[in-house]
């Protein structure tokens, strides 16, 4: 699967959805994400690994956590290949 597959694949998810948001706010630790959801833990880490395995989020270890952040390069990429597709289909007008 390429890179931009797994991208859209990890934006498929209304849960990943809202944790970028969340990431986008500030860097957090998987338990401070899992306690604004409803949903069980090891749900919310299958949910940050998929992020994580599309490069979407990023993680450091500090101390006893685990503290994720949005990989903000990725999302940039993702735009100008938007921007770049839809600058040249209307190209052949």
């Amino acid at each position: 699967m390429s890179p931009l597959n797994d991208t859209f694949k990890a934006l498929a998810d209304p849960n990943r959805r809202k944790i970028i948001q969340l990431l986008k706010e500030k860097d957090m630790s998987a338990g401070e994400i899992a306690e604004l959801f409803r949903i069980s833990k090891p749900s919310i880490s299958h949910h940050l690994n998929i992020l994580k395995q599309a490069d979407l989020i990023t993680d450091m270890r500090q101390g006893q956590s685990i503290v994720y952040s949005l990989n903000i390069s990725v999302f940039e990429d993702m735009m100008n290949m938007l921007i770049n597709f839809f600058d040249s289909s209307n190209q052949k007008g």
